[in-house]
Order: C-alpha cells, then structure tokens, then sequence
C-alpha cells in the first residue's frame, strides 16, 4: 500500500504526541523504532485509523483514514504489544475463525479460511487450545493468524518480539519475514528491524531519521546516548 502523511499533527490538548509529519511510504517492510514517548506509538495509531489527526491527514492507496475507516480496517490489521488482549475467545480455532464470520460467510467458507491459515503458520496443534496455555511466540502466531484470516494488505506489529525468550524471538521474526502482505513493525528489538530497507527513528514527538536499518539503528543508539 502507498502510505502518504500529508503534514500529520497529533495533539492530546496542550501536549504534542507527534510533530507536523509528512511522509511517503511504499516498501514492503517498514521498521519504527525510538525511544518511549518519541511519537511512534502516535505514528502507529494514526497509520491505522485508531486515532485521528489534530491537523493534516494520513492516506492509504488514497483512502484517508477518518473519511474511509470502513475501507481502511478491511484493509489493515494491528497485533498489540500483547497478543493475548486480542485473542477474545477461549479456543483459538474460533477466534481465528470470528473475524471471518462477522463477514457474514457461509460455514465451508469459514472452515476452509481458517484451515487455510493454521497451515500457512504451521499451528494446527494449537487449534483447539485456549490461550493460557500457549506460549509467548504461540501466542503471536495465533494472533497474527487471526489478523490474516482477514486478508489485511498491510499488517502493524507493535512490538511483536517484547518479553520473549530467544527461541520464540526467533519464530516471529521468521513469521514476519514470510509474511506477503506489507508489515510495519515498531519495536525496541533493533536485530528485528536492522535488515530492513527502510527504518524510521523518531525521537521527542518527530521524525528524526528515516533511511535503511542499519544507518536508522546507528542513529538510535546516537540519539539514545549508548
């Protein structure tokens, strides 16, 4: 998707989340990282249509989302920083499978939907689990399954990889790579995003750095001091 922010301003009142930003964006991966409270959290939401701008807008392929949010969420999905939050039903089979059937799709079509995605992210032992019992990587591959059933175009990652352990860092980020669709990841894990074409780096509420990750990451460090 062309992701366009034509002179985007986020206020809360008196206090400036994010800085007038305008930016183009097309690249398949897209890596946000800075410091807590730089504005990328801001840049996530206001990407996705969760909040709205204070001034300037935020296009996707055109569709401008305040104006076209109907289109704008058929069209993405966010996975949260826990996973966990958004799986809202006890076994994952069925949570995967609620997003298809809010479409209003007869019964062999949401069987073969959900069939379709447990084998694209090898998950099919997990099916008729509930959610505590999973693991944290588990966990992310459930959640992300249930965004895709959805067919989003672009998919937003925050924080995909927090508070998991080696191993589990190790299979989302695999997952994440496969992925066809377009992904934007923000995350303070910088092996994550280091490879990627094209990084942003925000710091106090704007746009710092924007350029290729291992360049993007040199910049963090410099402006996070370390």
């Amino acid at each position: 998707m062309h992701i366009q922010f034509h002179q985007t301003e986020l206020r809360y009142g008196a206090r400036v989340a994010l800085q007038p930003l305008t930016l183009d964006l097309d690249d398949q991966r897209i890596g946000v990282i800075g410091l807590n409270g730089s504005g990328k959290t801001s840049f996530a939401r206001l990407l996705t249509g969760l909040v709205a701008p204070t001034l300037g807008r935020v296009t996707l392929d055109g569709l401008d989302t305040v104006k076209d949010i109907k289109s704008i969420r058929q069209k993405t999905g966010f996975i949260f920083q826990n996973p966990g939050n958004q799986i809202i039903l006890p076994i994952i089979r069925d949570d995967i499978a609620l997003g298809v059937e809010s479409r209003g799709l007869p019964k062999d079509a949401v069987h073969a939907a959900v069939e379709a995605v447990l084998s694209r992210f090898a998950i099919h032992h997990l099916a008729e689990r509930r959610p505590h019992e999973l693991s944290g990587g588990e966990l992310q591959l459930a959640a992300l399954a249930a965004v895709v059933v959805n067919q989003p175009e672009l998919i937003v990652f925050d924080e995909p990889t927090n508070q998991l352990d080696l191993k589990n860092r190790a299979i989302v980020k695999a997952a994440i790579e496969a992925l066809p669709e377009q992904a934007v990841v923000i995350s303070h894990d910088l092996d994550l995003i280091s490879d990627y074409g094209r990084v942003l780096v925000f710091h106090e509420s704007r746009l710092a750095h924007d350029g290729p990750g291992h360049e993007a990451v040199a910049r963090y460090r410099e402006l996070a001091g370390c």
